[in-house]
């Protein structure tokens, strides 16, 4: 999509809705689902004589995100109008904060790419400011009509706005999960972008390569996926550079994506701050955030991601693909950890290789959620270690996984007495197998001393098949080819 010639410039801002109870100024609940209106207070619709009370657990959530960007929390920090008229803003202005966020600075650790390949790049982020959320205007139904639904009008924000660093949709889309991931992961969002609790707008811009300045940036609203946030942003790159390379000049503006025709459109013509006539709210007391406080939220964070990958590669000895996969959500890795911990941490890569393979594939034919799971940590753990001990082959686990998974058989064990999947290890047994499968099969011992390999594995198949497939598979292959004198 981009040529040599040009370089793509893009800037996210994300609205994260914080996992309160109830609404950031008054106490109106933010539970998704409710009939429109329901759940909008006096304050939510702005009656004359009503005060904001700024919701405590909205700052926590503040000072999380940014101790778990290595950002800077403000000691002091102010609440301030933003001043726009729209039918879905009762008061006329939006409570945000301006000059002086919450959080300024920090960043994120991404990875553009997919495995072992994946690139590693570091997203600077300029703020992230706590602000109320405007209501809805609803379209449907209504006869020609727009209604206005107001339960969503007070709505506790975190916006956190990027640098401009990103330089392709890759990139943005990569930063995109990293921020999912990590808003979800300590416990500020619960990161449902089918329910607006994670929205993104994409300031995008294209400069010619080697150009210092930024090009005019048009803003993508309300991106609620990333499938089409990568959509997004190639269209609006490649209209972009069609329009410059043919002599017009980019407008700024705000622009929105049609996911039936793939393209953006432009809404309106882009504000700038001072549009807005911010100042601050005479309602609302500075927001005061002491060190005491901080270092208290900090002690209730947990361990984060990055941390979390580089224990269980140093701790475990897992690669770093298999770590980032088990980290990629922090269910996941609590899964891992609980099978880990009852299997054995000898046992970590087999551990590792059960939740990303079985249980990943499971899950993924069920559309379950890895909190949805059916088969509990503990018995996975049993099915390990019936693994690493020879008591059962992969291929007899796999069959008491699926009955577990299915609520079939009480544990590992139970499911192996009961289906009689106790694994072969005597030497001697297997031994005798072999070299009866020799004497039946001299046409495949001829062919294989003739170098083909393929009859080699015919011999180990009969040798699984006189055993009924219980026979440790390594040790068949071991005792075979030294019968064999290879």
């Amino acid at each position: 999509m981009n040529t040599p010639k040009w370089e793509v410039v893009i800037g996210l801002e994300t609205h994260t809705q914080l996992k309160t109870q109830s609404k950031i100024f008054s106490g109106s609940s933010v539970a998704f689902g409710a009939p429109p209106n329901a759940q909008a207070s006096a304050v939510d619709i702005a009656l004359p004589g009503v005060l904001p009370v700024l919701n405590r657990e909205a700052v926590v959530c503040a000072i999380k995100f940014g101790l778990a960007i290595g950002g800077k929390i403000a000691p002091r920090s102010i609440f301030a109008r933003k001043n726009y008229f729209y039918p879905d803003l009762p008061k006329g202005y939006q409570i945000s904060q301006f000059e002086t966020p919450v959080v300024s600075g920090g960043g994120l650790l991404i990875k553009v790419g997919a495995g072992e390949t994946a690139n590693e790049k570091f997203v600077n982020l300029t703020r992230a400011h706590l602000e109320e959320d405007a209501g809805k205007s609803l379209h449907e139904d209504f006869h020609g009509k727009t209604g206005i639904d107001l339960n969503r009008a007070g709505t506790p924000l975190l916006e956190i706005v990027s640098e401009p660093d990103m330089r392709s949709s890759a990139e943005a889309v990569a930063y995109a999960k990293a921020l999912h991931t990590l808003v979800q992961w300590i416990g500020i969002c619960d990161g449902n972008m089918q329910e607006g609790s994670f929205r993104c707008d994409a300031n995008v811009s294209v400069r010619p390569l080697g150009q210092k300045e930024f090009g005019t940036r048009r803003e993508i609203k309300n991106l609620n996926s990333f499938r089409f946030m990568q959509q997004a942003i190639d269209f609006e790159v490649q209209w972009q550079i069609n329009e410059i390379e043919e002599g017009r000049a980019i407008q700024q503006a705000t622009v929105l994506f049609d996911s039936d025709t793939g393209e953006t459109r432009a809404m309106r013509s882009k504000e700038d701050a001072h549009d807005y006539r911010y100042f601050p709210d005479p309602d609302l007391l500075p927001l005061e955030i002491t060190p005491a406080w901080i270092a208290e939220v900090g002690a209730s964070l947990p361990e984060l991601p990055e941390a979390m990958k580089a224990r269980f590669e140093s701790d475990y000895g897992l690669s770093t693909y298999d770590a980032a996969t088990l980290t990629a959500s922090r269910d996941m890795a609590a899964y891992f950890m609980e099978t880990l911990n009852a299997a054995g941490h000898e046992n970590a890569k087999l551990c590792a290789n059960w939740v990303m393979g079985e249980v990943a594939a499971h899950l993924n034919k069920d559309g379950l959620e890895i909190t949805a799971v059916p088969l509990a940590p503990t018995l996975l753990a049993g099915i390990i270690c019936r693994i690493a001990d020879n008591t059962i082959s992969n291929k007899m686990a796999r069959e008491v996984f699926d009955a577990l998974w299915v609520g079939d058989g009480k544990d590992a064990d139970a499911v192996i007495a009961a289906r009689g999947l106790t694994q072969v290890t005597d030497s001697s047994a297997i031994e005798s197998v072999i070299d009866e499968v020799l004497a039946t099969n001299a046409k495949s011992v001829e062919e294989f001393r003739a170098g083909k390999e393929k009859a080699f594995n015919a011999l180990v198949g009969q040798a699984m098949k006189a055993t009924k497939g219980k026979a440790d598979p390594q040790q068949v292959n071991d005792l075979l080819r030294k019968k064999l004198g290879a």
